[in-house]
């Protein structure tokens, strides 16, 4: 007796492991090691257990067509360095997704031998293993402001080291550079002392022009304009902390943002027990902006100093009270940028007083 088997609906396999990460599946995942000479391509397969490696001319149109002729859909990951947003932005068209991963996760690729050909081949690794931590990158024109404020910092960084070498000059003189001259004949000194002098005023006409521009941005810009609004925060902090963000939807909520920005240490335990806490990698420079601007706001009367005060009459002591205060700025700051709420002086008082009457 022949019995036809039944035939069942075809069913698309999703791999546990990617389930439960929450992962797409690709076709294809390659990984890119680029350098100035040549560019270095390892992929993998979706069902492949070693990737292929090849070598090309350090040419992005090279690389579109190699990525063109792979047929269905693809992940391209590309270790973040100096060239990581070029790259970014030659190659998003050509992929389903590019993903620029930060270098100093991937501890597999400082195990061993180290090529161009070894580093991609770990990198499409951990790429197909879900284990690259991802760095922001954006094709939105905002992301702009994030290099003009890099320039900015380094501008000021120069200028201030300037300044140093000057006060030292007169320091190493006996002589204090803001009502003090240096000897006219001294011609070695007085031409280090003149050279350092244009330095510095170069450097302050070059600040103020940025100065200029980032009040022009801040005229266009609405979320710029309300981070403005939170006590404590100037200009620059705003420009700043924006172009440090950019997308503050990339943070599921403030616990996230606050240890993004250094504002909360990591939990270490094992086997129930706590064995104290440790920073997270965050960025330093956010860190700094909320800081600056917690001070800057507890030395006014504000909102947020009445806010300072009250912690203080709570029984905080003054560094508790002044890393509370980062934190609320943080906090606010992220609901402006997340969704473009206005900011509400006083707004901490709600949440007391409700506690209160609980």
């Amino acid at each position: 007796m022949n019995l036809k088997k039944e035939r069942r609906p075809e069913m698309k396999i999703v791999r546990k492991k990617d389930y439960d990460k929450g992962l797409e599946t690709y076709d294809h995942y390659l990984a890119l090691d680029w350098s100035k000479d040549n560019a270095t391509i390892a992929r993998m397969r979706s069902q492949s257990k070693e990737p292929q490696v090849i070598k090309m001319a350090a040419d992005i149109k090279e690389v579109k067509a190699y990525l063109k002729r792979l047929s269905g859909r693809k992940i391209l990951t590309i270790e973040e360095t100096t060239t990581s947003h070029w790259l970014y932005v030659g190659l998003k068209e050509s992929v389903e997704k590019i993903l620029i991963c930060d270098a100093f996760r991937n501890k597999l690729l400082n195990e061993g031998a180290k090529t161009d050909k070894i580093d991609a081949r770990k990198l499409c690794q951990l790429l197909r293993g879900g284990l690259l931590k991802e760095v922001y990158h954006s094709l939105n024109e905002s992301y702009k402001i994030r290099k003009l404020v890099s320039a900015y910092e380094d501008l000021v960084k120069a200028g201030v080291r300037v300044k140093n070498q000057r006060s030292a000059l007169y320091l190493a003189e006996g002589l204090n550079y803001k009502r003090d001259k240096i000897d006219n004949s001294n011609e070695l000194l007085s031409f280090i002392e003149e050279t350092q002098r244009r330095s510095i005023e170069l450097y302050q006409n070059e600040k103020k022009r940025y100065e200029n521009i980032f009040y022009g941005i801040k005229k266009k810009h609405p979320v710029i304009k309300k981070l403005c609004q939170i006590s404590g925060i100037g200009l620059i902090t705003a420009i700043t902390i924006y172009a440090k963000v950019i997308d503050a939807r990339r943070f599921a909520n403030k616990y996230k943002y606050w240890s993004y920005c250094g504002l909360v240490k990591n939990e270490k335990r094992s086997g129930g027990k706590l064995y104290g806490k440790r920073n997270p990698r965050y960025s330093r420079r956010l860190k700094s902006a909320y800081k600056t601007a917690a001070l800057a706001a507890i030395t006014h009367k504000n909102d947020i100093c009445e806010y300072y005060n009250y912690m203080i009459n709570q029984g905080l002591n003054m560094e508790d009270a002044r890393n509370g205060i980062a934190r609320y700025i943080a906090k606010v700051s992220y609901a402006i940028m997340k969704n473009g709420t206005d900011y509400i002086p006083y707004k901490w008082r709600e949440s007391k007083e409700s506690k209160t009457a609980a």
